[in-house]
């Protein structure tokens, strides 16, 4: 069927275009966004740094979900969706790791303290380049392994979002959203759909060209199945 792809190609295009376009909305939201009064214009990095720590930690759990259909089920399926959030989590953790002191710099003067947030963010984003690392290079008798280290670093996304309750800490408070004005909430909440749209966006693409690997995979080992048998 030569018009099977088009479909795909149009979801494709219109799930692009969706994404750009809210990112657009964002950043015209954000740049008529009121100024915070202690901070100023240095504050509006919050608008950029706070989603991606989102997806970060949304990308961790789609990679700890995958890994336990690979471990208890033996899913291919789920370890190439593992694989493809860790991925994505290495990404936009790098955004957070990189936005985070620029904007700590500019509000308590120096670009990094070891405290407990900070920390565990960084010990989350080490674990998925691990994994990451793992499965690339340690072949497939790594998988499992690089499985249940993406699990025990789901279990480090309660302490992220939870330590600057229990623990000292120089970072704002987990209300620290339901605290902004109106001209600045609204700029977060459409700031938090672009990116989720945009990560959405990037892990179709991201598993698509996994499940395509996986495929061709496939066909060479029939190939040579094929051969063998004529030979």
């Amino acid at each position: 069927m030569p018009n099977a792809p088009a479909p795909t190609s149009t979801r494709l295009l219109a799930a692009c275009a969706t994404a750009f376009g809210l990112l657009v909305l964002a950043c015209l939201a954000v740049a008529e966004a009121p100024l915070e009064v202690t901070m100023g214009l240095v504050q509006k990095i919050f608008y950029f740094h706070v989603p991606c720590a989102w997806l970060l930690m949304l990308s961790t759990l789609v990679c700890a979900g995958g890994s336990l259909a690979y471990l208890f089920r033996d899913s291919e399926r789920g370890d190439r969706v593992a694989l493809s959030a860790a991925e994505l989590g290495v990404v936009f953790g790098m955004c957070v790791l990189v936005s985070g002191p620029l904007w700590a710099k500019a509000a308590w003067g120096v670009y990094w303290q070891w405290e407990a947030r900070l920390t565990s963010s960084l010990l989350l984003w080490l674990m998925l380049v691990a994994y990451v690392l793992a499965r690339r290079y340690g072949g497939a008798s790594a998988r499992r392994l690089a499985a249940a280290l993406a699990v025990f670093a789901a279990i480090d996304i309660p302490l992220v979002y939870f330590s600057v309750r229990f623990f000292r800490s120089i970072h704002p408070q987990t209300t620290v959203v339901s605290t902004l004005g109106p001209g600045m909430r609204g700029a977060f909440w459409l700031s938090l759909v672009a990116f989720t749209v945009l990560w959405s966006v990037l892990m179709s693409l991201r598993l698509a060209a996994e499940n395509t690997q996986a495929r061709i995979v496939e066909l060479e080992i029939l190939l040579d199945q094929a051969e063998e048998k004529k030979s």
